[in-house]
Protein backbone atom coordinates (compact mmCIF):
# COMPACT_ATOMS: atom_id res chain seq x y z
CA UNK A 1 0.00 0.00 0.00
CA UNK A 2 1.53 3.30 -1.11
CA UNK A 3 0.66 6.26 1.14
CA UNK A 4 0.62 8.69 -1.78
CA UNK A 5 -2.86 10.25 -2.02
CA UNK A 6 -4.07 8.21 0.98
CA UNK A 7 -6.01 9.69 3.90
CA UNK A 8 -3.79 9.71 6.98
CA UNK A 9 -4.60 10.61 10.58
CA UNK A 10 -1.69 11.49 12.90
CA UNK A 11 -2.27 11.72 16.64
CA UNK A 12 0.25 14.08 18.18
CA UNK A 13 0.71 15.94 14.88
CA UNK A 14 2.13 19.00 16.64
CA UNK A 15 4.93 16.99 18.25
CA UNK A 16 8.54 16.54 17.19
CA UNK A 17 7.93 13.42 15.06
CA UNK A 18 4.30 14.06 14.13
CA UNK A 19 4.98 17.42 12.53
CA UNK A 20 7.87 16.12 10.43
CA UNK A 21 5.87 13.06 9.41
CA UNK A 22 3.01 15.34 8.34
CA UNK A 23 5.42 17.38 6.22
CA UNK A 24 6.77 14.23 4.55
CA UNK A 25 3.30 12.88 3.79
CA UNK A 26 1.97 16.19 2.47
CA UNK A 27 4.96 16.36 0.14
CA UNK A 28 4.04 12.88 -1.10
CA UNK A 29 0.48 13.96 -1.87
CA UNK A 30 -1.29 12.35 1.09
CA UNK A 31 -4.39 13.96 2.60
CA UNK A 32 -3.15 14.55 6.16
CA UNK A 33 -5.32 15.05 9.23
CA UNK A 34 -3.91 15.69 12.66
CA UNK A 35 -5.38 15.36 16.14
CA UNK A 36 -4.10 18.02 18.52
CA UNK A 37 -5.09 19.82 21.69
CA UNK A 38 -6.27 23.34 21.00
CA UNK A 39 -4.13 26.09 22.47
CA UNK A 40 -5.95 28.72 24.51
CA UNK A 41 -4.37 31.48 22.40
CA UNK A 42 -5.43 29.84 19.12
CA UNK A 43 -1.89 29.98 17.72
CA UNK A 44 -0.79 27.31 15.23
CA UNK A 45 1.54 24.89 17.09
CA UNK A 46 5.20 25.90 16.79
CA UNK A 47 6.43 22.75 15.04
CA UNK A 48 3.77 22.99 12.33
CA UNK A 49 4.42 26.69 11.84
CA UNK A 50 8.20 26.12 11.67
CA UNK A 51 7.75 23.51 8.94
CA UNK A 52 5.26 25.67 7.05
CA UNK A 53 2.40 23.17 7.07
CA UNK A 54 -0.10 24.82 9.42
CA UNK A 55 -2.54 25.44 6.58
CA UNK A 56 -1.80 22.30 4.57
CA UNK A 57 -2.66 19.80 7.27
CA UNK A 58 -6.28 19.35 8.35
CA UNK A 59 -6.06 20.07 12.07
CA UNK A 60 -8.70 18.46 14.27
CA UNK A 61 -9.18 19.52 17.87
CA UNK A 62 -9.35 16.60 20.24
CA UNK A 63 -8.09 14.87 23.33
CA UNK A 64 -6.97 11.24 23.48
CA UNK A 65 -8.59 10.96 26.90
CA UNK A 66 -11.97 11.88 25.40
CA UNK A 67 -13.23 9.02 23.22
CA UNK A 68 -16.00 11.10 21.65
CA UNK A 69 -13.49 13.61 20.27
CA UNK A 70 -11.50 10.71 18.80
CA UNK A 71 -14.66 9.40 17.20
CA UNK A 72 -15.31 12.81 15.66
CA UNK A 73 -11.75 12.89 14.31
CA UNK A 74 -12.22 9.46 12.73
CA UNK A 75 -15.46 10.60 11.10
CA UNK A 76 -13.81 13.75 9.72
CA UNK A 77 -10.67 12.02 8.45
CA UNK A 78 -11.97 8.57 7.42
CA UNK A 79 -8.33 7.43 7.46
CA UNK A 80 -6.64 4.67 5.49
CA UNK A 81 -3.76 4.84 7.98
CA UNK A 82 -3.44 6.10 11.55
CA UNK A 83 -0.05 6.90 13.04
CA UNK A 84 -0.60 6.92 16.81
CA UNK A 85 2.22 9.17 18.01
CA UNK A 86 0.33 11.20 20.62
CA UNK A 87 1.70 10.60 24.12
CA UNK A 88 3.32 12.08 27.19
CA UNK A 89 6.83 11.10 26.13
CA UNK A 90 9.20 12.85 28.58
CA UNK A 91 10.52 10.14 30.89
CA UNK A 92 11.45 12.34 33.92
CA UNK A 93 7.94 13.83 33.83
CA UNK A 94 6.48 10.33 34.04
CA UNK A 95 8.23 9.85 37.39
CA UNK A 96 6.80 13.11 38.78
CA UNK A 97 3.38 12.73 37.09
CA UNK A 98 2.71 8.99 36.65
CA UNK A 99 -1.08 9.35 36.60
CA UNK A 100 -0.92 11.98 33.86
CA UNK A 101 1.28 9.63 31.83
CA UNK A 102 -1.10 6.71 32.38
CA UNK A 103 -4.09 8.82 31.36
CA UNK A 104 -2.54 10.09 28.16
CA UNK A 105 -0.66 6.98 27.10
CA UNK A 106 -2.77 4.11 28.42
CA UNK A 107 -6.33 5.48 28.37
CA UNK A 108 -5.57 7.48 25.22
CA UNK A 109 -4.44 4.38 23.34
CA UNK A 110 -7.39 2.34 24.58
CA UNK A 111 -9.78 5.11 23.51
CA UNK A 112 -8.29 5.28 20.03
CA UNK A 113 -8.49 1.53 19.46
CA UNK A 114 -12.01 1.30 20.83
CA UNK A 115 -13.14 4.21 18.66
CA UNK A 116 -11.66 2.50 15.58
CA UNK A 117 -13.45 -0.74 16.51
CA UNK A 118 -16.82 0.91 17.18
CA UNK A 119 -16.65 3.07 14.03
CA UNK A 120 -16.06 -0.14 12.07
CA UNK A 121 -13.43 1.44 9.83
CA UNK A 122 -10.53 -0.48 8.32
CA UNK A 123 -7.39 1.64 8.82
CA UNK A 124 -3.90 0.35 9.48
CA UNK A 125 -2.91 1.65 12.95
CA UNK A 126 0.83 2.09 13.50
CA UNK A 127 1.68 2.50 17.19
CA UNK A 128 4.70 4.42 18.45
CA UNK A 129 6.02 2.03 21.04
CA UNK A 130 9.48 2.56 22.52
CA UNK A 131 12.81 0.91 23.14
CA UNK A 132 12.26 1.97 26.76
CA UNK A 133 9.92 -1.03 27.01
CA UNK A 134 13.04 -3.24 27.14
CA UNK A 135 14.28 -1.28 30.15
CA UNK A 136 16.88 -3.07 32.22
CA UNK A 137 18.82 -4.86 29.49
CA UNK A 138 21.70 -6.91 30.87
CA UNK A 139 24.97 -6.32 29.05
CA UNK A 140 27.47 -8.09 31.37
CA UNK A 141 27.75 -10.29 34.44
CA UNK A 142 29.01 -7.29 36.42
CA UNK A 143 25.99 -5.19 35.44
CA UNK A 144 23.69 -8.11 36.34
CA UNK A 145 25.29 -8.34 39.79
CA UNK A 146 24.95 -4.59 40.35
CA UNK A 147 21.30 -4.67 39.25
CA UNK A 148 20.54 -7.40 41.77
CA UNK A 149 22.37 -5.47 44.50
CA UNK A 150 20.36 -2.34 43.70
CA UNK A 151 16.89 -3.80 43.11
CA UNK A 152 16.98 -7.19 44.83
CA UNK A 153 15.02 -8.90 42.05
CA UNK A 154 15.03 -8.89 38.27
CA UNK A 155 12.06 -10.19 36.31
CA UNK A 156 12.22 -11.95 34.03
CA UNK A 157 15.62 -13.37 34.82
CA UNK A 158 18.01 -13.31 31.84
CA UNK A 159 18.27 -16.48 29.79
CA UNK A 160 21.58 -15.30 28.39
CA UNK A 161 24.15 -12.60 29.09
CA UNK A 162 24.67 -10.27 27.29
CA UNK A 163 21.14 -9.48 26.11
CA UNK A 164 22.37 -7.08 23.43
CA UNK A 165 21.87 -6.32 20.60
CA UNK A 166 18.17 -6.18 21.49
CA UNK A 167 15.73 -7.98 19.21
CA UNK A 168 11.95 -8.10 19.47
CA UNK A 169 12.09 -11.29 21.58
CA UNK A 170 14.10 -9.65 24.38
CA UNK A 171 12.35 -9.61 27.77
CA UNK A 172 10.52 -6.39 28.69
CA UNK A 173 11.69 -4.84 31.98
CA UNK A 174 10.34 -1.26 31.85
CA UNK A 175 12.10 1.10 34.25
CA UNK A 176 9.80 4.16 34.24
CA UNK A 177 6.06 4.90 34.31
CA UNK A 178 6.46 6.07 30.71
CA UNK A 179 7.96 2.73 29.67
CA UNK A 180 5.23 0.82 31.50
CA UNK A 181 2.58 2.85 29.66
CA UNK A 182 4.18 1.94 26.33
CA UNK A 183 4.20 -1.76 27.23
CA UNK A 184 0.46 -1.43 27.92
CA UNK A 185 -0.17 0.18 24.54
CA UNK A 186 2.07 -2.35 22.79
CA UNK A 187 0.11 -5.33 24.13
CA UNK A 188 -3.26 -3.65 23.65
CA UNK A 189 -2.49 -2.96 19.98
CA UNK A 190 -1.72 -6.61 19.37
CA UNK A 191 -4.76 -7.70 21.38
CA UNK A 192 -7.07 -5.62 19.20
CA UNK A 193 -5.68 -7.37 16.11
CA UNK A 194 -6.14 -10.81 17.62
CA UNK A 195 -9.52 -10.06 19.22
CA UNK A 196 -11.20 -7.69 16.79
CA UNK A 197 -9.16 -7.68 13.59
CA UNK A 198 -8.02 -4.06 13.94
CA UNK A 199 -4.98 -3.88 11.65
CA UNK A 200 -2.30 -2.79 14.10
CA UNK A 201 1.49 -2.70 13.75
CA UNK A 202 3.80 -1.90 16.68
CA UNK A 203 7.03 0.06 16.23
CA UNK A 204 9.53 -0.04 19.06
CA UNK A 205 11.68 2.88 17.99
CA UNK A 206 14.96 3.48 19.74
CA UNK A 207 16.00 7.07 20.49
CA UNK A 208 15.50 9.44 17.58
CA UNK A 209 16.68 13.01 17.42
CA UNK A 210 17.13 15.96 15.08
CA UNK A 211 16.34 19.63 14.61
CA UNK A 212 13.43 20.75 16.77
CA UNK A 213 13.69 18.06 19.44
CA UNK A 214 12.15 19.33 22.71
CA UNK A 215 14.52 21.26 24.95
CA UNK A 216 13.92 18.87 27.87
CA UNK A 217 15.43 15.86 26.05
CA UNK A 218 19.09 15.11 26.74
CA UNK A 219 20.39 15.67 23.19
CA UNK A 220 18.80 19.11 23.10
CA UNK A 221 19.99 19.81 26.65
CA UNK A 222 23.51 19.17 25.33
CA UNK A 223 23.38 20.94 21.97
CA UNK A 224 21.54 24.02 23.26
CA UNK A 225 24.15 24.47 26.01
CA UNK A 226 27.00 23.96 23.56
CA UNK A 227 25.64 26.76 21.38
CA UNK A 228 25.20 29.03 24.40
CA UNK A 229 28.81 28.30 25.28
CA UNK A 230 29.82 29.12 21.72
CA UNK A 231 28.20 32.55 21.91
CA UNK A 232 29.38 33.34 25.45
CA UNK A 233 25.92 32.99 26.97
CA UNK A 234 27.23 30.28 29.33
CA UNK A 235 30.58 29.39 30.86
CA UNK A 236 30.01 25.66 31.19
CA UNK A 237 27.60 22.77 30.75
CA UNK A 238 25.36 21.04 33.30
CA UNK A 239 24.20 17.49 32.65
CA UNK A 240 22.97 14.34 34.41
CA UNK A 241 24.07 10.76 33.78
CA UNK A 242 26.72 10.75 31.05
CA UNK A 243 27.26 6.97 31.31
CA UNK A 244 23.92 6.04 29.74
CA UNK A 245 24.36 4.43 26.32
CA UNK A 246 21.69 4.85 23.66
CA UNK A 247 20.96 3.80 20.09
CA UNK A 248 20.38 7.21 18.43
CA UNK A 249 18.78 7.51 14.99
CA UNK A 250 17.98 10.58 12.93
CA UNK A 251 14.26 11.33 13.10
CA UNK A 252 14.11 11.23 9.29
CA UNK A 253 15.21 7.58 9.31
CA UNK A 254 12.61 6.70 11.93
CA UNK A 255 9.86 8.35 9.88
CA UNK A 256 11.01 6.24 6.91
CA UNK A 257 10.50 3.21 9.15
CA UNK A 258 7.01 4.25 10.27
CA UNK A 259 5.90 4.72 6.66
CA UNK A 260 7.40 1.37 5.69
CA UNK A 261 5.55 -0.38 8.53
CA UNK A 262 2.25 1.15 7.41
CA UNK A 263 2.86 -0.15 3.90
CA UNK A 264 4.49 -3.53 4.54
CA UNK A 265 4.36 -4.36 8.26
CA UNK A 266 2.60 -7.56 9.28
CA UNK A 267 -0.56 -6.84 11.27
CA UNK A 268 -0.34 -7.76 14.95
CA UNK A 269 3.45 -7.81 14.83
CA UNK A 270 6.27 -5.82 16.47
CA UNK A 271 9.29 -4.23 14.80
CA UNK A 272 12.37 -2.57 16.28
CA UNK A 273 13.56 0.65 14.68
CA UNK A 274 17.10 1.84 15.33
CA UNK A 275 20.61 2.46 14.04
CA UNK A 276 22.40 -0.59 15.51
CA UNK A 277 24.88 1.84 17.12
CA UNK A 278 25.51 2.33 20.85
CA UNK A 279 26.85 5.73 21.91
CA UNK A 280 27.06 7.32 25.34
CA UNK A 281 25.67 10.64 26.51
CA UNK A 282 29.31 11.55 27.21
CA UNK A 283 30.23 10.88 23.59
CA UNK A 284 27.23 12.90 22.35
CA UNK A 285 28.40 15.83 24.43
CA UNK A 286 32.03 15.63 23.29
CA UNK A 287 31.13 15.21 19.62
CA UNK A 288 28.77 18.21 19.92
CA UNK A 289 31.64 20.30 21.28
CA UNK A 290 33.86 19.09 18.46
CA UNK A 291 31.24 20.01 15.82
CA UNK A 292 30.89 23.47 17.39
CA UNK A 293 34.61 24.18 17.06
CA UNK A 294 35.98 22.76 20.34
CA UNK A 295 38.12 19.74 19.37
CA UNK A 296 38.55 17.60 22.48
CA UNK A 297 42.08 16.55 23.50
CA UNK A 298 41.42 15.15 26.97
CA UNK A 299 38.78 14.79 29.66
CA UNK A 300 39.36 14.44 33.40
CA UNK A 301 37.20 14.57 36.49
CA UNK A 302 37.35 17.66 38.70
CA UNK A 303 39.41 15.75 41.27
CA UNK A 304 41.77 14.41 38.60
CA UNK A 305 41.20 10.77 39.54
CA UNK A 306 39.82 9.72 36.15
CA UNK A 307 41.04 10.86 32.74
CA UNK A 308 40.99 9.87 29.09
CA UNK A 309 43.18 11.24 26.31
CA UNK A 310 41.67 11.62 22.82
CA UNK A 311 38.23 10.39 24.01
CA UNK A 312 36.49 10.97 20.65
CA UNK A 313 38.91 9.03 18.47
CA UNK A 314 37.16 6.16 16.63
CA UNK A 315 37.00 2.77 18.34
CA UNK A 316 36.75 0.02 15.76
CA UNK A 317 36.72 -2.89 18.18
CA UNK A 318 33.97 -5.51 18.22
CA UNK A 319 31.55 -5.37 21.15
CA UNK A 320 28.58 -7.72 21.72
CA UNK A 321 29.66 -9.63 18.63
CA UNK A 322 29.24 -6.71 16.22
CA UNK A 323 31.14 -3.66 15.02
CA UNK A 324 29.47 -0.25 14.99
CA UNK A 325 30.42 3.44 14.94
CA UNK A 326 31.61 4.49 18.37
CA UNK A 327 34.28 6.55 20.12
CA UNK A 328 37.07 5.61 22.49
CA UNK A 329 35.02 6.81 25.49
CA UNK A 330 32.04 4.75 24.28
CA UNK A 331 34.20 1.63 24.17
CA UNK A 332 35.58 2.25 27.64
CA UNK A 333 32.11 2.77 29.11
CA UNK A 334 30.72 -0.30 27.35
CA UNK A 335 33.59 -2.46 28.59
CA UNK A 336 33.21 -1.13 32.17
CA UNK A 337 36.67 0.47 32.16
CA UNK A 338 35.43 3.84 33.40
CA UNK A 339 32.31 5.40 34.93
CA UNK A 340 31.47 8.98 35.87
CA UNK A 341 29.52 9.54 39.08
CA UNK A 342 28.01 12.57 40.88
CA UNK A 343 30.77 12.21 43.48
CA UNK A 344 33.27 13.15 40.75
CA UNK A 345 31.71 16.62 40.79
CA UNK A 346 32.13 17.08 37.09
CA UNK A 347 34.45 16.77 34.14
CA UNK A 348 36.99 19.15 32.65
CA UNK A 349 37.06 19.01 28.86
CA UNK A 350 40.44 20.09 27.51
CA UNK A 351 40.52 21.68 24.05
CA UNK A 352 43.48 23.45 22.39
CA UNK A 353 42.20 26.81 23.67
CA UNK A 354 39.81 26.12 26.56
CA UNK A 355 39.01 24.06 29.61
CA UNK A 356 35.26 23.55 29.59
CA UNK A 357 33.52 22.59 32.82
CA UNK A 358 30.84 19.92 32.64
CA UNK A 359 28.96 19.74 35.95
CA UNK A 360 27.27 16.44 36.86
CA UNK A 361 23.99 17.40 38.55
CA UNK A 362 22.68 14.63 40.86
CA UNK A 363 19.14 16.01 40.48
CA UNK A 364 19.23 15.10 36.78
CA UNK A 365 19.90 11.41 37.44
CA UNK A 366 16.75 9.26 37.09
CA UNK A 367 15.38 7.24 40.05
CA UNK A 368 15.72 4.10 37.89
CA UNK A 369 18.06 4.25 34.91
CA UNK A 370 18.27 2.19 31.75
CA UNK A 371 22.03 1.63 31.27
CA UNK A 372 22.18 0.55 27.62
CA UNK A 373 20.02 0.33 24.52
CA UNK A 374 21.39 -1.18 21.29
CA UNK A 375 18.98 -2.39 18.61
CA UNK A 376 18.89 -5.44 16.42
CA UNK A 377 16.85 -4.26 13.42
CA UNK A 378 17.12 -7.37 11.25
CA UNK A 379 13.34 -7.81 11.23
CA UNK A 380 12.45 -4.40 9.74
CA UNK A 381 15.41 -4.67 7.36
CA UNK A 382 13.68 -7.70 5.85
CA UNK A 383 10.97 -5.24 4.74
CA UNK A 384 13.62 -3.10 3.02
CA UNK A 385 14.58 -0.60 5.74
CA UNK A 386 18.08 0.91 5.76
CA UNK A 387 19.11 3.95 7.88
CA UNK A 388 20.71 6.76 5.86
CA UNK A 389 22.12 9.16 8.47
CA UNK A 390 24.75 8.88 11.19
CA UNK A 391 25.29 10.26 14.68
CA UNK A 392 27.23 13.30 13.48
CA UNK A 393 24.40 14.17 11.06
CA UNK A 394 22.01 14.30 14.02
CA UNK A 395 24.34 16.51 16.06
CA UNK A 396 24.98 18.86 13.15
CA UNK A 397 21.24 19.28 12.52
CA UNK A 398 20.60 20.08 16.16
CA UNK A 399 23.44 22.60 16.39
CA UNK A 400 22.28 24.29 13.17
CA UNK A 401 18.75 24.46 14.57
CA UNK A 402 19.92 26.34 17.67
CA UNK A 403 22.07 28.61 15.52
CA UNK A 404 19.02 29.48 13.41
CA UNK A 405 17.00 30.09 16.58
CA UNK A 406 19.65 32.54 17.79
CA UNK A 407 19.60 34.28 14.41
CA UNK A 408 15.81 34.49 14.55
CA UNK A 409 15.98 36.12 17.99
CA UNK A 410 18.68 38.53 16.81
CA UNK A 411 21.34 37.04 19.06
CA UNK A 412 23.70 36.23 16.19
Amino acid sequence: MSLDEKRVLITGISGFVGSQMAKRLIDRGADVYGLYRRRSDGVVPHNLKRLGIGSEANLLEGDLENISSIGEALTASDPDVIFHLGAQSFIPRSFSNPLETAGSNCSGTANLLEAVRVKDGDPVVVFAGSSEEYGMVISSQEQYRRALDQYGTLFPEPDKIPEVPINEKNPLRPMSPYAVSKVYGDYLMRNYWHSYGVKTVVSRAFNHEGAGRGIMFVTSVITSQVMKLKFAEADGITIGNVNAVRDWSHVSDIIDGYLLLAEKGRHGDVYNQGSMRANSVMSYLLLSLDKAGYPVDRIETFHGEKWVDDPTEPDRSEIFGIKFQKTKIDGMLLRGEIEFEPEDGGILVHTPTDKIKVVLDPERFRPAEVPILLSDTAKIKELGFEPRLGLEDIIEDQLNYYLSEMERKGLY
